[in-house]
């Protein structure tokens, strides 16, 4: 018997199988471990955050989000427009670099790489991140 396709269920398997794509990219041809974090994206209706994750260690290097006091003053209009996705980039690259990590892998999650998750990959580009 097949399962209920609902909103949460068809977003899951979308989310697990992009994470799929990324692990299997993380590892390099000789199958060792290449020690890339991930860069996670979250977006709401009303705001977008951003996470680098160490996957072997299980902690999280780096965050920002559009809730940030720092952005909060920048932003007048609020955090859920492509501005804002394109600061909190720079600045998730800007605490990633502090942590030392400059090489990360783009983990778009359930979202299509377009808009603001598309704007916040250039804005960690342009603050430095190579991915």
């Amino acid at each position: 018997m097949a399962q209920a396709k609902t909103k949460t269920t068809q977003s899951q398997r979308r989310t697990y199988r992009t994470r799929n794509k990324i692990s299997r990219v993380n590892i390099d041809r000789v199958g060792k471990r290449e020690t890339r974090p991930r860069l996670s994206v979250f977006r709401s209706g009303k705001q977008i955050y951003a996470q680098v994750i160490c996957d072997i260690r299980g902690i999280t290097l780096a965050a920002a989000s559009s809730m940030d006091k720092d952005l909060r003053e920048k932003l007048k209009k609020g955090g859920a427009n492509v501005e804002a996705a394109s600061e909190v980039g720079k600045l998730v690259a800007e605490r990633a670099k502090k942590a030392g990590v400059s090489k990360i892998v783009f983990d778009r999650g359930r979202y299509i790489y377009h808009g603001r998750v598309k704007a916040l990959a250039e804005g960690a580009r342009a603050g430095g991140l190579d991915f």
